[in-house]
């Protein structure tokens, strides 16, 4: 199954402590941390739009970790 190259957030610079993104051929969205390329979640555009939303609405501030 032939991919999109990963993406990264621009705010990234030269970090390798990032999640990057990329869609696939059967029109799925994987992600995974550039650190560890090994591990691969994979979602639809609509669950990740979703996940997206959430986070720019602080629903997941709560995981933050407080000392950064």
């Amino acid at each position: 199954m032939a991919s999109s190259s990963w993406q990264r957030s621009s705010y990234t610079g030269s970090s390798n402590d990032c999640v990057e993104v990329r869609t696939t051929d059967d029109g799925m969205v994987e992600l995974r941390e550039s650190d560890d390329g090994e591990v691969i979640v994979r979602t639809t555009p609509i669950k990740f739009a979703k996940f997206l939303q959430g986070v720019k609405d602080g629903e997941f501030d709560h995981f933050a970790d407080p000392a950064s």
